[in-house]
């Protein structure tokens, strides 16, 4: 799984919201081929990035090449259970990868172009956002 060697500040504010701005970035495919971008914005695990990359690596076999251009750097805090309110933030338990629509997570090259729709579409099942297919 994906986490950051170390973090600036270990506990991040949450911030209002993500809703009402398109990437301004990492919105074009660069590297390969074919690209995986979303239409909704959520916030990804690393898990998730991780069950999606797989999927991906199964059908490319050893012909083609993958690139995960999102990254998982937003630590995310959880309260043990059965804590009562107050006492404080709890402690970090998980990364996340903030996605805006538009965002291009993850390019592809080697494989034709219909395996490669494929493999993204059956990737898209492992993430909590939209996505369209998108050639260079």
């Amino acid at each position: 799984m994906l986490i950051p060697k170390k973090v600036k500040h270990r506990k991040w504010h949450k911030r209002a919201g993500m809703s009402g701005s398109n990437a301004a970035r990492m919105n074009r495919v660069s590297f390969g081929n074919f690209g995986m971008k979303s239409m909704t914005e959520s916030w990804v695990s690393s898990r998730q990035i991780e069950a999606a990359r797989r999927v991906m690596v199964r059908f490319t076999r050893k012909g083609g090449k993958i690139w995960i251009r999102i990254f998982p750097d937003k630590p995310i805090t959880k309260k043990g259970d059965e804590v009562g309110m107050g006492k404080g933030k709890g402690a970090p338990d998980h990364f996340v990868a903030v996605v805006k629509p538009g965002t291009v997570m993850f390019e592809m090259s080697g494989i034709s172009e219909d395996k490669a729709k494929e493999a993204i579409e059956m990737a898209s099942y492992k993430l909590p956002v939209k996505i369209r297919f998108i050639v260079k």
